[in-house]
């Protein structure tokens, strides 16, 4: 082989390399860093909700699971969190979410995606953004009702205020029992 064959593979196997790791990189830091599209509300909602990452703060205030919730064309919401005190009180207060929502990981843990705000009393919005209406009989059970979901720490391809994040999967729920 000469030295410019040899040079020229060289060449390609650093640039290979680099490309996958640029990759690499790529995907994680889009799952662990907001979108540069983030929205100042999901900003807020990260700072005053961070101690859910573990999900034993949100028990600890009352939370308690209902099953992963998937979207019929793919996506999910999580496994959400409810507190049953503040669905009922209709307040919205962007430090007591009525839902903090997790993806169930592979190795059995959950990593928190979002947080859900709901009230039976609307047109409702948080901070200028206006919640989605829910006519009754849903799927939850619940008379109408009024819900925003801010993605503050997994980006959502299909909107920061999105229901289903196509992102998101239930492959890895287990019954709630965490």
């Amino acid at each position: 082989m000469n030295m410019t064959s040899n040079f020229c593979i060289r060449l390609l196997a650093a640039a290979v390399a680099t490309a996958a790791c640029t990759s690499l990189a790529t995907a994680h830091q889009e799952d662990a860093a907001p979108t540069s599209n983030d929205s100042p509300l999901a900003g807020k909602v990260r700072a005053v909700n961070s101690r859910f990452l573990d999900v034993k703060a949100a028990m600890a205030e009352g939370y308690a699971p209902i099953p992963c919730a998937s979207g019929i064309t793919g996506g999910a919401m999580g496994i959400h969190y409810v507190n049953g005190d503040y669905l009922k009180d209709d307040k919205v207060d962007i430090a007591r979410p009525e839902a903090v929502m997790y993806e169930p990981m592979a190795d059995g843990t959950l990593k928190l995606v979002a947080v859900e705000y709901i009230t039976s009393k609307g047109p409702a919005s948080l901070d200028g953004q206006l919640f989605n209406f829910n006519s009754a009989p849903n799927r939850y059970g619940l008379g109408p009702f009024y819900e925003l979901h801010v993605w503050a720490w997994k980006a959502n391809p299909t909107g920061t205020f999105a229901d289903m994040n196509p992102k998101v999967s239930c492959e890895h729920a287990m019954a709630p029992t965490q």
